[in-house]
């Protein structure tokens, strides 16, 4: 069996968790082991399911709670803990912990229920949505200081760029760069750790979009997924929010809510660049950079781990791909390559 493929958990190995879990709760007492279900896919190694509470205990921790089974030879717990409690502080709602036992990977957490943003968004209700996650946004990034989270730096821009000729180029399309290609995609990979790298930083979530907020009646929107936060680029988690790739808005709203996010950023004091040109052009490279991760990722989720479902998401992330990339001179390079790569016409996506 190929390297690629021997990180998976086998079955048994799940099987055995599964078992020291249900070990944990019953000793616990706080759930009813027996009502086990799945609570959500993730495209990570954690598995979440839903419990009932004991009948006793409803009234104090609510209906059902969500257990986490996050192997600690593959997740990092402290992580999520450690996170939860700086957006915690920051006034954003997110699951509390209710049980944990660390050193095996298992956390007993609040229920922030199943409606997730992407379930419930439409063009009716978007704006007050998206106005809601901005709030939650800036509530975080006010919250940041350096030398707390990992720093999103040089080689972790790049690491992250890597997985798109890795997984996208090589693997999906069955290209191999020759000399002067990977130098055209070298310059661009450059153009844009450039820019994101000259960005002023803050506290930044990695992951936060449509599938990852859920709605709530009050406090909305509960964050979900946010154990690997670092301290990175201003725009990175705005990208994230309105250049999703699950959910896709015609450009010249997602300007509107980018205008918004800006001028809300700037009358709190938050370091964005002060020319909304300017920082348009940062949001659109930092949104740049995680598409092409994304690309790679959703490939290798599929290659390598057999989780095809993320493939049917290529094309949208692809769109923003091109049309950023048209826009900017720099960046043109990469239309060219993808062009000869997939044997299709230039594109010419929205202008500003």
């Amino acid at each position: 069996m190929s390297s690629l493929y021997q990180n998976s958990p086998t079955s048994s190995e799940q099987d055995a968790r599964l078992a020291l879990l249900t070990e944990w709760l019953s000793s616990l007492g706080l759930v009813e082991a027996g009502s086990r279900r799945p609570a959500s896919s993730d495209a990570s190694f954690r598995r979440y399911f839903r419990f009932d509470v004991a009948q006793a205990l409803r009234a104090k921790l609510g209906d059902t709670l969500i257990a986490m089974d996050a192997p600690p030879e593959r997740e990092n717990v402290p992580a999520f803990i450690h996170v939860q409690g700086l957006l915690h502080e920051a006034g954003v709602s997110v699951p509390a912990i209710v049980a944990r036992d660390v050193e095996r990977g298992f956390l007993l957490l609040s229920d922030l229920g199943t409606t997730t943003y992407l379930s419930r968004l439409d063009s009716d209700n978007a704006a007050f949505m998206y106005s809601d996650a901005v709030d939650a946004l800036i509530k975080f990034q006010l919250h940041s200081q350096p030398g707390v989270l990992p720093e999103f730096d040089r080689a972790f821009v790049l690491r992250e760029m890597n997985l798109f000729p890795e997984w996208y180029i090589n693997r999906h399309l069955g290209v191999t760069l020759d000399a002067a290609q990977q130098a055209k995609l070298d310059k661009v990979f450059e153009a844009i750790t450039t820019n994101v790298l000259a960005q002023h930083q803050v506290f930044m979530h990695r992951d936060f979009h449509s599938r990852n907020l859920m709605f709530l009646d009050q406090g909305n929107p509960g964050v979900l997924d946010f154990q690997d936060a670092v301290y990175g680029p201003v725009t990175y988690d705005l990208g994230s929010l309105l250049r999703d790739a699950y959910i896709q808005w015609d450009e010249e709203i997602v300007l509107d809510w980018v205008i918004r996010y800006w001028q809300s950023a700037k009358q709190v004091g938050l370091p964005v660049n002060p020319d909304i040109d300017a920082f348009y052009r940062d949001f659109e490279f930092m949104a740049l950079q995680r598409h092409l991760k994304i690309l790679g990722i959703f490939c290798r989720l599929n290659y390598r781990d057999g989780k095809a479902i993320y493939m049917g998401d290529l094309p949208t992330v692809m769109d923003y791909v091109r049309k950023t990339a048209n826009r900017y001179t720099e960046l043109k390079p990469l239309i060219r390559l993808l062009d000869a790569f997939e044997d299709k016409a230039p594109q010419v996506g929205y202008t500003f």
